[in-house]
Parts: structure tokens; C-alpha cells; sequence
């Protein structure tokens, strides 16, 4: 009987082709607006936090504020201190930052230039398109060895590969000048949410510190953290340990996993919401097929009186009109799901983002189709069962 129904379901759909697909029409912009706007939001979270991520999502970052009461604490050994002191930490790398003019023989470039240990580099996936870093024992000896950003590199040397030549970094306010040699040059990396590496310049920290800065209060922090560790609690655990050294002023924290959660929240929260709003055409396509069946059962009065001349049941009427209500909506969630992928697609085309389906929001729309479907059939089914065969056999 079920399958029967579901027979007569699409025989009347394709009787009133036109009022079928008009009636169908809100269903299909519903599904397919709430389906295109969950997909999205899942695309616009996976990029965002892949984005992000490229910063390392096991990494903390310690930024110190400098004054006369942080400067003498923020030190190398602090940063073992930060080790020692909080769960889950494998290693902490120190950073020096400034800014100064390079100079090669035929181009000067204006850039940032950090003092960094040779871990920072694998530390922060970086690689190399020619040469290579520093050791160990060049960063002990202090040696003048610079690795370039892809972008700086190219400013300094636009015709030739800047390794193995000579560079000169001007600082200071007496006008300092350092040789460097260049043995690396990195690879394009895409910008993370607080570094840009390609316009940057890179030297080991004690020459920093040596040789350009003699100073010792650290400009950055480097983290990482030991696997298994969730970065959200280390990181709020470091927080409380900075508040009791130093006081909430005297630091900022950043993490790329802290700002990839509260990105997938806010864009969860916000698609969940746009699709509730998208899901108020769903009511009104709901609607629609009411009318729909109202009308059915308004043509087929004296077929629904031979029916129940013959033994049918009122339940087996209703069921009939109910199975063609569901179908309906079934068949718009359906046609309506292809579309709003179709529509994600062309989206995450257009604006560069990875495609990602979230089969919650097909299940959510096949679902809704069928709750809509009962809900709006249910009455039109219900005036169908309650006819009195006589009178129906009688309507014209």
C-alpha cells in the first residue's frame, strides 16, 4: 500500500506539472538556501582556520610590554623559567625584533629583521627555495649570516640568487652599518595573522644581541608545545602564571588554535542563524503544498468516494494524501539540496575557498522536507478521510 501510494504521489505530480513545480518552488528555495548557507559556513571555517593554522596550531606566542618593571624579567633565561614552570611546554625559543635598512650592491629595501635561534625555523614550517640556515654553533659564535624573505630577497637581488653575496644592514640612530652574508633564502609563505615573513630578514640571536642590540630583555616568546597538548588550556594556563609574574599589563598572548575556535564559533553561530532565517521560506513553501492538496482533494472527491465505497478506510485515504504530501517536500528537499550545492560551489569558486559539504545541512533539509510535509499535508489528508462517500460520489 505504501509503495502504492508513493506511485499515485508522483502520477498526480506529473498530472499538474506546472502547479507541481510552483508549489514545489519554495521548498526548493529553502532547502537550497539553507543547505548553500551551512555549506558556507563550513568552507568559510575550514579556510579561516586553515589560514591561521599556518602559524602552527601547537605554538604560543609571548608578547612582553616593555617597561622599566617587565624589561629586567623578560630575559633568555625567563624564557626556561616559562619551560619549567607550565605543563605541556617542549621548548621555548626566544626572539629579537627591529627594523632596519638593507643595502645590496644595486637595491636598499626598508624591512623587519628578527634574531631568532636555528629551531624557529622548523618551528614555523618554514623552508627554503635556495641555501639553507644557520647552525647551532653559528648562532654560539654569533656569525653575520642572514636568511632572506622570498619578497626581500627579490627587492635586494631582482636579477641573481642572494646567496653566497654580501649584504649590509644600516641601524641605529647613529647609523650603524653590519655586514651580512646570505646563506638562505626562504620560500613564498602566505602571512600569518601577526608575521610577515616574506618581507622580512632573519639573523641568529646572538649576533643580535651581540653585535647589533646589546640589550637583553626578549622582544617575543616562541612556544611549543609538547603533543597531545590542547593549546587553548596551555595557553590559558601560561596566562595565569604571566598574571602572578608580571600582571595582565605587562603581556599579550597569541595563539593561532585560540583564533581558529572563536573563528568556527562566530561563523557557526552566524550560518546556524542565517539558515533559521532561510528556513522561515521553508513555512511558506510549507504553505504552498497545503494548497496544493487542498486543491487534490478538491479534484479527486468522487475518486477518494469510489475509494471509500470499496472498502476504503479512512486511515488508508488519509494515508494516501499524507504519503503525496511528503513526497512533494521530499522531492523539493531533494531538487533543492542539489542546488545549494551547486550554489556553494559557485561561491567558494569565486572567492578562492576550498569547498567543504556539511551533510548536516542534508539531513537537516530531508528532515525538515518531511516534517513540512506532514505537517502541512496532515489537514488536507485529514478533510480527505472524513468525506462521506455518498456526497463525494454526488460532487461535480
Amino acid at each position: 500500500m505504501f509503495w502504492e501510494n508513493i506511485k499515485l504521489a508522483i502520477e498526480a505530480m506529473r498530472t499538474s506539472k506546472l502547479r507541481t513545480a510552483l508549489s514545489l518552488l519554495g521548498i526548493i528555495i529553502g532547502v537550497g538556501a539553507v543547505v548553500a548557507i551551512l555549506n558556507l559556513g563550513a568552507s568559510a571555517t575550514e579556510n579561516i582556520t586553515g589560514s591561521l593554522a599556518q602559524g602552527g596550531s601547537d605554538i604560543i606566542s609571548v608578547y612582553p610590554n616593555p617597561n622599566e618593571r617587565t624589561q629586567s624579567i623578560f630575559n633568555i633565561q625567563f624564557g626556561l623559567t616559562l619551560r619549567d614552570s607550565n605543563e605541556g611546554i617542549d621548548y621555548v625559543i626566544p626572539v629579537m625584533n627591529s627594523h632596519g635598512n638593507f643595502k645590496s650592491k644595486d637595491a636598499t629595501s626598508s624591512s623587519n629583521y628578527l634574531g631568532v635561534e636555528s629551531t624557529y625555523f622548523s618551528t614555523q614550517k618554514l623552508l627554503y627555495s635556495s641555501g639553507s640556515g644557520f647552525t647551532a654553533q653559528e648562532n654560539i659564535d654569533a656569525n653575520q649570516v642572514v636568511i632572506l624573505g622570498a619578497s626581500l630577497a627579490t627587492k635586494l637581488f631582482p636579477e641573481e640568487s642572494p646567496v653566497g653575496k654580501n649584504i649590509t644592514l644600516l641601524t641605529g640612530d647613529q647609523g650603524k652599518m653590519t655586514t651580512f652574508e646570505v646563506i638562505g633564502v626562504l620560500k613564498d609563505k602566505e602571512q600569518s595573522y601577526t608575521m610577515n615573513y616574506n618581507d622580512s630578514a632573519f639573523i641568529p640571536f646572538n649576533t643580535f644581541t651581540r653585535k647589533i642590540y646589546k640589550i637583553t630583555s626578549v622582544s617575543t616568546y616562541i612556544i611549543k608545545l609538547k603533543p597531545g597538548y590542547d593549546t587553548v588550556n596551555v595557553t590559558n594556563q601560561l596566562n595565569k602564571f604571566l598574571d602572578s609574574i608580571v600582571g595582565s599589563d605587562g603581556y599579550n598572548t597569541f595563539s593561532s588554535a585560540m583564533i581558529a575556535n572563536i573563528a568556527s564559533q562566530v561563523t557557526g553561530t552566524l550560518s546556524l542563524f542565517l539558515a533559521a532565517i532561510a528556513g522561515i521560506s521553508l513555512l511558506v513553501g510549507g504553505i504552498g503544498i497545503m494548497n496544493i492538496m487542498l486543491v487534490s482533494v478538491a479534484e479527486r472527491t468522487k475518486e477518494i468516494g469510489i475509494r471509500k465505497a470499496l472498502g476504503a478506510s479512512p486511515s488508508v485515504i488519509r494515508g494516501q494524501f499524507l504519503v503525496e504530501a511528503i513526497t512533494l517536500t521530499l522531492v523539493g528537499g531533494i531538487i533543492g539540496i542539489v542546488f545549494g550545492s551547486g550554489l556553494s560551489y559557485a561561491v567558494t569558486n569565486i572567492a578562492g575557498w576550498t569547498l567543504k559539504l556539511s551533510y548536516t545541512s542534508f539531513a537537516i533539509a530531508v528532515g525538515f522536507s518531511m516534517f513540512v510535509g506532514i505537517f502541512f499535508g496532515w489537514y488536507p489528508a485529514k478533510t480527505a478521510s472524513k468525506l462521506d462517500p455518498i456526497e463525494a460520489l454526488n460532487y461535480e
